[in-house]
């Protein structure tokens, strides 16, 4: 089976990677940004990977992976990969850094997830993975309105999905984790670590590891797993 797992080589990414390349039977393709060095190592690493290049921020980036997708014969695709998060007040955030905000993190998978699905509804078989946040069933951290509203937006957009495509054999499942320690959290203050550690109740933050866990349920599951969103938040709130 052909998986694609964008924003691979880092973070989250790189903990989901770790847990397929152990099963022969898969093919990772993996897209990096900037880590370079990292991506070309694991791939010398596994045998059954291959970095892939794709910078979200760069349109032609992104249409450059699109054109390759159909080359991969894809089985499974995992939308992880997300640029930054925008922390700012909503009330003082110009309007300009929304639409930036969508076109940066949420058009370029929407046009992977287009041409993964071709491949999908040709082959009678499929499965999509979205990694979204717990912030879209529970309290949105301040400042971070535009990146909760994207993943909002995607959760929105997976339903679809289903509705369209299950008749073909094709399944859309969504993790919205709670707040881990990756690059993409990277500035958040040491002292708001510590307070959302003493609030959780297991005391210690979710790792990325426990999330690549959940993820390698959705891969090896029957395709009757459709249309759900997998909340892991230690139970801090009860959907």
């Amino acid at each position: 089976m052909n998986i694609l797992v964008t924003g691979g080589s880092s973070g989250l990414g790189a903990s989901i990677l770790k847990k397929l390349v152990t099963d022969n039977k898969f093919f990772i393709y993996f897209t990096y940004t900037n880590s370079r060095e990292s991506a070309t190592q694991t791939e010398s690493t596994y045998r059954n990977s291959k970095a892939v290049h794709c910078d979200f921020l760069d349109n032609k980036s992104v249409d450059d992976l699109v054109n390759q997708i159909k080359d991969y014969d894809l089985d499974i695709l995992i939308n992880n990969a997300a640029t930054a998060i925008h922390k700012e007040h909503f009330y003082k955030t110009e309007p300009a850094l929304f639409l930036q905000s969508f076109e940066y993190d949420i058009v370029p998978t929407l046009k992977i997830t287009q041409e993964a699905l071709k491949t999908f509804r040709r082959k009678k078989f499929g499965k999509i993975i979205n990694i979204i946040s717990s912030a879209v069933v529970n309290h949105p951290p301040v400042g971070w309105s535009s990146y909760v509203a994207n993943k909002a937006y995607l959760l929105s957009m997976s339903k679809s999905w289903v509705v369209e495509n299950s008749r073909f054999n094709i399944s859309s499942n969504n993790i919205s984790p709670s707040f881990m320690q990756t690059g993409l959290t990277s500035d958040t203050d040491e002292r708001i670590i510590e307070q959302m550690i003493e609030g959780h109740p297991l005391k210690r933050l979710l790792t990325t590891t426990e999330v690549a866990d959940a993820v390698l349920f959705f891969v090896y599951a029957s395709q009757q797993v459709n249309g759900t969103n997998l909340i892991i938040n230690a139970g801090s709130d009860l959907v």
